[in-house]
């Protein structure tokens, strides 16, 4: 990882509450990765961050199809920290590259998954725009007013993490 215009917090260097949700993610976890040490400039952000990502574990959508939209989100913002971060949460999910090439261009082999994810990254890229006729068409796809509702949650905690980690300059180091 690379790492450029924000410096990684040990839990001592952490402000207020967020030297608390180090500290207790460092004896729970025993380390911390170098997003959430970073987010740590600042509490509320950090404190945000952990209870949407707590939240988000809740969502009735399948974990595999959660990574293919984590995934479109992240090739869309171009986050490549959290783009191979979703591709290892997707390997475990049992997705393949079959699974993954196709999610990271915006869709899916599936015609009910790639309705979905279409929604997603317009709730990403132009959600003025979104109708009454787009929710109809994933609904007519077969999924629930409480799965489409928790889209914008997945959708904004990978714009959350993806946005931080370009900001903060937290990205895979370039092979040359």
């Amino acid at each position: 990882m690379t790492t450029g215009r924000l410096p990684a917090l040990a839990p001592e260097q952490a402000p207020g509450r967020a030297r608390e949700l180090l500290t207790e993610l460092v004896q729970r976890h025993g380390t911390v990765g170098e997003m959430v040490s970073t987010m740590a400039h600042s509490p509320a952000l950090l404190d945000g961050c952990l209870g949407l990502s707590r939240a988000m574990k809740r969502v009735r959508i399948p974990r595999a199809l959660s990574e293919k939209l984590s995934l479109a989100v992240q090739e869309w913002i171009g986050c490549g920290t959290c783009r191979e971060a979703h591709q290892e949460a997707g390997r475990a999910a049992e997705l393949t590259a079959t699974d993954i090439e196709p999610a990271r261009q915006g869709t899916s082999t599936d015609p009910r998954e790639a309705a979905l994810i279409g929604l997603a990254l317009r709730v990403l890229a132009e959600p003025g725009s979104l109708t009454d006729e787009d929710v109809a068409e994933v609904r007519a796809h077969g999924w629930s007013d409480r799965v489409i509702a928790e889209v914008v949650g997945v959708v904004t905690l990978n714009l959350l993490t993806g946005a931080f980690d370009l900001l903060a300059g937290i990205q895979p180091e370039r092979e040359e």
